[in-house]
């Protein structure tokens, strides 16, 4: 790890470099999109949604927003990026600050449909069709035998216990809370290095399993790994990084031998209901996709229609299968990991980050995931359906 001394001199050296991303860093904290974007009423309206037989719409509330955009998106665009003089390093700040004036105009709109959707798209993207072919692809294959290890039986403490225990092989500190309200059942919070437990969620031992190598071992990896690095703008995140983090995520709950054809189904799931906002589906229609005609059991059904729709149409969640293939064919091609464990990074930024370090702004990883070290799958379907994506 990088020493004071050796900072304060890459300080002087690029002195206004570090003071715009120092800048930034001020600026970043305050957006946090999943702060505002998961509802506060979800157990509320998934009940009156199936109360209603599946037919009325959800009408979420979400947290008031904290900030003013306008003002906000000005301090952003008010920094002076000619100062800085290496044409790499500034098209990336560029791109940075693109980047989260983007995620500004998601977080003003959230809860104000389309206007959310659209923003939504600036910054996530939709699935393309080869996305939604291998969605299909994966729900073609017979579902694998019920398991005991599937069972949602340990409760929100007990996890907190087994996540505890998960990382003294990593030497970061760990802190753990409960939240109510959030779509996941576990998440990290990456500005206060948290991991969030839902606190009326029950666990299964391969979902505690797969939650520890996704969150820990790559999410919290990355995070404090960033936090290392000379330059914030590594554990704020750079721009478009949620591909290549869930990517990596998805990955290492492969290699740790906790991915199953259920989980991988449950990604495909989440492109076809990404895909469903482009078509204009409402959230009954959405709904009626996955646990209709695929016949999802409907707990699992409502929880994937409210990722997808939660704000008026969010489409993160089609990211993760595609990270994942790419993520995958670069460990079949044996290229190297290590970079993309620098912070919350993208695999479209690796020849801007060989160059910080060349200039000695940004360091060897501190932390890389455990997982990665051994593959622990032996699912041979696994292993056939991620060689056959497109």
């Amino acid at each position: 790890m990088i020493g004071e001394k050796e900072i304060q001199a890459l300080k002087r050296e690029n002195e206004s470099l570090f003071e715009i991303d120092a800048n930034l860093d001020r600026l970043v904290k305050r957006i946090e999109l999943l702060n505002y974007v998961n509802p506060q009423n979800i157990e509320k309206e998934k009940h009156r949604f199936f109360a209603s037989k599946y037919s009325c719409e959800p009408e979420f509330k979400y947290p008031r927003v904290k900030f003013n955009a306008f003002k906000l998106q000005r301090l952003f665009f008010a920094q002076r990026l000619e100062r800085i003089e290496d044409e790499v390093i500034r098209k990336m700040y560029k791109e940075v600050i693109n980047y989260y004036s983007n995620m500004i105009q998601c977080i003003e709109t959230i809860g104000k449909g389309k206007r959310f959707y659209y923003n939504s798209l600036s910054v996530y993207g939709t699935p393309t069709e080869k996305d939604v072919q291998n969605a299909r692809f994966i729900l073609h294959f017979e579902d694998e035998p019920p398991s005991m290890d599937l069972e949602k039986v340990f409760s929100p403490l007990e996890a907190r216990a087994y996540f505890e225990d998960f990382a003294k092989q990593y030497e970061f500190p760990l802190e753990v809370r409960f939240s109510t309200h959030m779509a996941a059942d576990a998440m990290v919070k990456n500005s206060t290095q948290t991991l969030i437990i839902k606190k009326n969620a029950k666990f299964s031992k391969n979902q505690l399993l797969t939650l520890a190598h996704h969150e820990i071992g790559v999410h919290l990896v990355t995070t404090f790994n960033g936090l290392a690095q000379p330059l914030k703008i590594f554990s704020n995140g750079l721009p478009n990084n949620v591909e290549t983090q869930e990517g990596l995520a998805v990955f290492s709950e492969y290699m740790g031998g906790a991915l199953t054809l259920k989980r991988l189904k449950e990604l495909a799931y989440r492109v076809l209901a990404a895909d469903s906002l482009i078509k204009g589906y409402t959230f009954s229609d959405t709904f009626d996709l996955i646990h209709g005609h695929y016949k999802l059991n409907r707990d699992e059904a409502f929880s994937i229609t409210l990722r997808a729709h939660r704000g008026g149409g969010f489409t993160k969640d089609r990211l993760y299968l595609s990270g994942l293939r790419k993520i995958y064919r670069r460990y079949k091609r044996e290229e190297p990991m290590d970079l993309l464990f620098s912070g919350k990074v993208a695999l479209e930024q690796l020849e801007a980050i060989k160059k910080l370090r060349s200039l000695g702004l940004a360091q060897p990883i501190a932390y890389r995931s455990s997982s990665f070290d051994r593959k622990m799958n032996t699912n041979m379907t696994l292993d056939f359906i991620l060689n056959n994506l497109k």
